[in-house]
């Protein structure tokens, strides 16, 4: 490579090209390392992140372990030159742009990358000026894409918002609730058993609130260990552990002005716990390896199927973090205490998996209905989408039998049969709905019922009397 390289303008420091709207990381790969501290220096200097590497396979693995959001690459270097990094990058980094170094005499090749699906070229010996211009440019091309890609993300999440699927006394109510708090900045915390939709009705309350036009950034606490779930969480500095070559946002930052959905909770540690206590009592947070407060406007819902009180009393979760996200509890109701909605939430998950499978089944038969109704889904409206969806693969009729639902609905149907009984009900009234359900579900075969029971035959004869 040629070494008549240098960066030609005005004096050292900042220059006339405005400073960047928002923190950028570029990697700079050349084999040649006189540019490369060159061009490092420049960027630095105007307020950007610089990672470097000395070839094409050294800057494919950095663009695989790491966030970059624009890649200056030398068009001819060994054995991975500039276009076949290009044209790696757009399968392990899409959403990164690229700009071509080149030399003099590699003009036409420089332009072959544009068409490949480089954004520009900077011709040696650079202009200081014309180099941040460019990299300016191909950053705000790169920013304009990514909040393109988030509007659509936030409109889906809107749309999501119609995914609530009820019309049960206590569905309603819950989602009449959901929108009651929606509108304001306190804590929330979503309760219930798994698979009851807590993620779907964090979407919706976003949806619904002043915040729906920024970003809703969701984090499983069950899925990271304490480690990364502290620096997805809050960040990281340059050097703040082994791997963290540059500094890097957290999802705070991330859901800044917007909503973080932090599911499962309880499944936080002890050390994670002390830190989101104090974001939510100070709106600060500091990144690994950083003492600098960073100021943090973030409406947090939480999400949990843990019994949190009980957990507090044990001593695994802190009482005043339970405090502070306890603000507005909603609990969502099990699909099994709201068992007239099973039809309606079948049908829609029927019409959902007709659509992306291509097929046109037009409902279920009233054996498969009968089915359904009787099962208690202890995995709840997720057990129940699952069970649609297979059954929608494998039906073979115009509509859904019994045969295409999972053996564990078909199978189960009597074993989680479920009696709601409302509170006020006397016992002698409680007693008798619960022998004539139990009949019903035995066929009307007293010894059956009597052994679920575990009562004599003879009593259910007398109670019956």
């Amino acid at each position: 490579m040629n070494n008549n390289a240098d960066l030609q303008g005005q004096g050292p420091g900042r220059t006339s090209i405005p400073e960047p709207e928002h923190d950028a990381t570029i990697l700079v790969v050349d084999d040649e390392p006189e540019l490369s501290r060159a061009l490092s220096k420049l960027l630095g200097r105007n307020g950007y992140h610089v990672l470097t590497a000395g070839n094409g396979e050294e800057g494919l693995a950095i663009l695989r372990r790491e966030e970059i959001h624009l890649v200056l690459s030398d068009l001819q270097m060994p054995r991975m030159g500039g276009l076949d990094l290009l044209k790696a990058a757009q399968v392990v980094a899409p959403n990164t742009e690229f700009v071509i170094i080149t030399g003099h005499g590699t003009i036409e090749t420089a332009v072959g990358a544009m068409r490949a699906g480089a954004y520009d070229f900077i011709e040696k010996p650079f202009s200081i000026n014309t180099t941040l211009k460019v990299v300016r440019k191909a950053l705000e091309k790169q920013h304009l894409i990514a909040e393109n890609r988030d509007l659509r993300k936030r409109l889906a999440e809107i749309q999501g918002v119609n995914e609530i699927i009820g019309n049960s006394d206590v569905m309603r109510q819950a989602i009449d609730t959901a929108r009651q708090v929606a509108g304001s900045s306190a804590t929330i915390l979503l309760t219930g058993e798994s698979g009851t939709g807590k993620e779907v009705f964090a979407t919706a309350i976003h949806g619904w609130s002043d915040r729906a036009k920024r970003t809703m950034v969701r984090v499983s606490c069950a899925a990271l260990p304490e480690n990364l779930l502290e620096a997805e969480l809050f960040g990281y500095e340059k050097g703040a552990f082994t791997g963290a070559v540059a500094r890097r946002k957290g999802r705070f930052e991330a859901a800044n002005r917007g909503t973080l959905f932090l599911d499962e909770v309880g499944e936080m540690s002890q050390t994670t716990q002390v830190k989101l206590l104090r974001v939510l009592q100070e709106n600060v947070i500091e990144r690994l390896g950083g003492n600098e407060p960073i100021p943090v406007d973030v409406r947090i819902i939480a999400a949990t199927n843990s019994d949190l009180p009980v957990m507090v009393a044990e001593g695994s979760f802190r009482e005043d973090l339970f405090y502070r996200l306890n603000v507005i509890n909603l609990e969502l109701p099990s699909l099994r205490s709201r068992g007239e909605d099973v039809v309606l939430l079948s049908n829609f998950f029927l019409q959902k998996y007709n659509e992306k499978n291509g097929k046109q089944l037009a409902g279920f038969t009233p054996g498969a209905l009968e089915v359904m109704a009787k099962y208690a889904w202890p995995g709840n409206v997720r057990e129940l989408e699952n069970a649609i969806e297979r059954a929608v693969v494998l039906s073979k009729d115009s509509v859904v039998d019994v045969d295409v639902l999972p053996n564990s609905v078909v199978m189960g149907r009597q074993r989680y049969d479920v009696v709601n009984i409302p509170v006020g009900t006397t016992l002698r009234d409680a007693e008798m709905q619960l022998i004539q359900a139990t009949l019903d579900s035995a066929g009307g075969d007293k010894e059956t019922a009597a052994n679920i029971l575990g009562i004599a035959s003879r009593t259910i004869y007398r109670k019956m009397q």
